[in-house]
């Protein structure tokens, strides 16, 4: 049978339950001491009554302090400990006149008038009110505090799931422009079959995209299998010219990482290697596990860099920027970024794992050009599929 997770609850996430918790635990706890003392003292069992009614009235105007002193918290410095001040004074004498009177009310012969009795418990009831006035501004300015760094990482959060989906985003009209345009040109040439065809899968890969969150993150098995509904629709572009090899450790099929990673860098590859070649080239997709890390490679066969480039100028063309396009001139059948696709990638990778991962790009010593990508090794967690889960496998 499934066990239900429990997940532990913070003490202040009610702080109304946490406050009457606190209450009953703190002046229960100062009832105790002083009726400790009193036997400690010797002082007859009766006096325990004077012990219980001075916490009760310590517990009443206490908890009418807190109203107050809710109200003052977010005021002005100047207001909140001016006016805390005050009441705490207005409510020390308070609770000392009724000791006092409770006091001299069990002790009707005593030679100790009024007033040496109200300064006698004056100075106690100073103390307990005067930590009790402290632990609670403590407290709640501590939990203000939590609540603002909570807020904070809230919206960096969003922030970051924010831009993650934008550059996800990006990345889908850069290919379905592309493919379009395939399916128009199949279309003046008559070729309706093909169209048709193509239609049907580009329709399949894009119900794939609009399932997954753009911020998700799926397994190298399930992203390998979204790559092979895009080469579906290539192929019918390229043909026997577009070769495809996957080299997939089995130890890496079900490790974590972005979902739609690998498509833009194999669309990168069959518009700079295969497209250009007479004979195509030959696109190879790697994944293995080194130590802590997901290594995945994207190489192919086709010219490379021309000799002389520098790989930097891959993430530096802004289409924006002249300054920058007259620095590093895009060379003739090079796979420079056209401002979406590399440097897209750079980005969500420094978005999700911040340093912790590796992007480089680069020609092969063999010939070609390749892109390495290393990401923290997580494997995705298998949880026992639900009998409403299995039900709908089923059907």
């Amino acid at each position: 049978m499934a066990m239900l997770p429990l997940r532990p609850t913070p003490f202040f996430g009610n702080k109304n339950r946490a406050f009457w918790r606190l209450q009953f635990a703190g002046w229960g706890g100062a009832m105790v001491l002083r009726a400790m003392s009193t036997i400690a003292n010797a002082q007859p069992w009766s006096f325990l009554l004077i012990v219980l009614i001075a916490s009760i009235t310590g517990f009443s105007i206490s908890s009418i302090l807190s109203v107050i002193y809710r109200a003052l918290i977010n005021r002005r410095p100047i207001i909140t400990w001016g006016a805390t001040a005050v009441v705490l004074a207005i409510a020390v004498c308070l609770y000392a006149f009724i000791d006092a009177w409770v006091i001299s009310l069990y002790r009707p012969g005593s030679d100790a008038g009024f007033a040496q009795l109200f300064v006698g418990v004056f100075y106690i009831d100073l103390t307990l009110l005067g930590a009790w006035s402290a632990l609670y501004y403590a407290i709640n300015f501590y939990i203000q505090v939590e609540e603002q760094n909570d807020h904070l990482l809230y919206l960096e959060a969003q922030a970051t799931s924010a831009q993650l989906a934008m550059l996800r985003y990006q990345l889908n009209p850069h290919f379905l422009f592309n493919t379009l345009n395939s399916i128009s040109t199949l279309v003046l040439l008559k070729q309706t079959e093909p169209a048709n065809a193509m239609l049907s899968r580009l329709s399949s890969f894009l119900r794939y995209t609009l399932i997954n969150e753009p911020t998700g993150r799926v397994t190298v098995a399930q992203e390998v299998e979204t790559l092979k509904l895009y080469l579906d629709i290539e192929l019918m572009r390229f043909e026997e010219r577009l070769r495809t090899e996957f080299r997939i450790d089995e130890d890496a099929r079900n490790a974590l990482m972005p979902s739609l990673l690998l498509q833009p860098l194999v669309e990168n590859a069959i518009k700079y290697a295969v497209s250009p070649l007479e004979d195509g080239a030959q696109i190879t997709i790697g994944a293995q596990v080194v130590g802590s890390m997901l290594r995945v490679t994207v190489s192919d066969s086709g010219p490379g860099l021309p000799a002389g480039t520098d790989p930097s100028t891959l993430f530096g063309v802004n289409p924006d920027s002249t300054d920058s396009a007259r620095s590093h001139p895009p060379l003739p059948g090079a796979p420079v970024s056209t401002g979406v696709g590399l440097p897209n990638i750079r980005d969500r990778l420094a978005q999700a794992y911040g340093s912790n991962q590796r992007f480089e790009a680069g020609n092969r010593p063999e010939g070609g050009f390749a892109v390495t990508i290393e990401l923290p090794y997580e494997p995705r967690e298998e949880t026992p599929a639900s009998p409403s889960s299995r039900r709908l496998e089923r059907a």
